[in-house]
């Protein structure tokens, strides 16, 4: 929601110049309407024509807010900033947070598809001892980011899932009492499944929402850590060691904590989405 929210900020983004982005030395600079993105954390593609972006962006959501109501996978109480800002600027658009929807989903079903060796070895783990690894299926990483990478983790030596294969039970994983942290891409549905599961993140953003996202975590919820200059094994084994081991990942798990029990509660009769899921069907059954 949002990403979403900040989409529909594009043109008022482009009138202030802050998109499209001309000038490296620009990108550290805050967006005084967006608080507390930087010129860095928008939601732009990095390849392609930026005019077409914009343009498909305000396509979008032009289409959207003609709708007769909009459902988001996510929860009132992680995103109430993202909420109001849609209220605000669209007063009569039905909105429906009802999310997480994973959750309304069999175990079943979620793991027919993906690989389940992971779950042994999980099992022979020390409760909240490991690293959880995973980019999603989209983004590409170069080799030698590839092997900062395994070095950063080899050097932290903190145990680490990083097992590649086509599909995790990422579910089930997440879940899992073994598993401590996340070292995330930070999509939508992979940081919302952390949320719910408590487990803190390490923030490593490729593109378009999951830069906004990464700073949300590490920045608005505080519940993970962002790799800000790049990722050298270095600044990995910090960022592990930071997260695994001190003060400041204690308070990052804690926080995390108390966030995936708002989430849980707004399943719960009276909670946040429960109410927001019989306001859709009620909306629905007044177009009859």
């Amino acid at each position: 929601m949002t990403s979403y929210a900040i989409f529909t900020q594009f043109p008022l983004l482009k009138e202030k110049g802050y998109i499209p982005v001309t000038q490296d030395s620009q990108l550290e600079k805050v967006v005084t309407e967006l608080p507390p993105l930087r010129i860095k954390d928008l939601p732009v593609f990095p390849k392609g024509d930026p005019e077409k972006h914009f343009e498909l962006c305000v396509v979008i959501v032009t289409k959207v807010t003609a709708s007769d109501g909009v459902i988001f996978n996510t929860f009132r109480d992680l995103e109430e900033q993202g909420l109001a800002t849609l209220h605000k600027q669209f007063p009569n658009l039905p909105v429906f947070p009802i999310g997480p929807f994973h959750k309304c989903v069999p175990e079943e079903a979620s793991s027919s598809t993906s690989d389940q060796s992971c779950i042994s070895w999980l099992n022979t783990q020390a409760p909240n001892s490991v690293i959880y690894v995973s980019f999603g299926t989209i983004a590409a990483i170069s080799k030698m980011q590839f092997l900062e990478i395994a070095w950063g983790l080899a050097n932290s030596h903190q145990p680490f899932l990083g097992h590649i294969v086509k599909r995790a039970p990422q579910k089930e994983v997440l879940a899992h009492p073994s598993v401590r942290a996340f070292w995330t891409h930070n999509g939508w549905n992979s940081t919302l499944e952390s949320v719910s599961e408590g487990v803190p993140m390490i923030c490593m953003p490729c593109f378009s929402d999951q830069l906004v996202l990464a700073r949300y975590v590490s920045k608005v919820w505080k519940i993970g850590l962002q790799f800000e200059n790049g990722t050298e094994r270095g600044e990995i084994e910090e960022t592990i060691r930071k997260l695994m081991e001190e003060k400041e990942g204690e308070d990052i798990r804690d926080r995390s904590l108390k966030l995936m029990e708002k989430a849980n509660v707004s399943f719960k009769p009276g909670g946040s989405s429960y109410q927001c899921l019989d306001g859709l069907v009620k909306h629905i059954l007044s177009f009859e």
